[in-house]
């Protein structure tokens, strides 16, 4: 998402504008609290659980802004039954030069739809499957936190039995 957001405003918008930096940041902000996220899972979910809704946050920010690009310049914003949306997200492309060419390839079988067209749908169609799996992770998120609590709920618990059984911390004996 990053990289093709960066292609992106390079190709299409003006680079003084505010709006060139904020998909920028957005792209950016997006990737880095998901994986921020990732490492504080393991020792606070409260943590984990917000860094996922602040990149959820700002995957939508960067879909409205490609969605404003689109209207602003009188260009189709591909709706959910468009073929060739479908073929995007079944194509499962993992690297910025194949999007690239695939978009090059979708504009030479389809000369009436534009290369900034196609680009800002790509874009578009990537947040809303971003954001589609953020919700899922956060779901999952909840489900676990419900079920098993924090970090420090647990160790709470595993002092509380190792207590109920003996097992506690013995005072010293000095």
């Amino acid at each position: 998402m990053e990289d093709v957001t960066k292609r992106f405003v390079i190709r299409y918008v003006d680079p003084r504008s505010r709006t060139c930096d904020q998909m920028i940041q957005a792209s950016r902000s997006g990737a880095r609290n998901i994986a921020e996220g990732s490492l504080f899972s393991a020792t606070s979910k409260k943590i984990e659980m917000n860094l996922t809704n602040v990149a959820r946050a700002s995957i939508t920010e960067l879909k409205r802004d490609y969605a404003a690009f689109l209207r602003q310049n009188k260009l189709t914003l591909w709706p959910m039954s468009d073929a060739i949306r479908q073929e995007l997200i079944d194509s499962r492309l993992k690297l910025v030069d194949d999007v690239a060419r695939w978009g090059a390839n979708v504009h030479k079988r389809e000369p009436s739809r534009s290369l900034a067209e196609i680009s800002a749908n790509i874009g578009h169609v990537y947040c809303m499957v971003a954001g589609g799996l953020l919700d899922r992770q956060m779901q999952s998120q909840a489900r676990d936190f419900e079920a098993n609590g924090g970090f420090n709920e647990r160790l709470y618990r595993i002092r509380s039995e190792a207590k109920k059984k003996g097992n506690g911390p013995k005072p010293d004996q000095t």
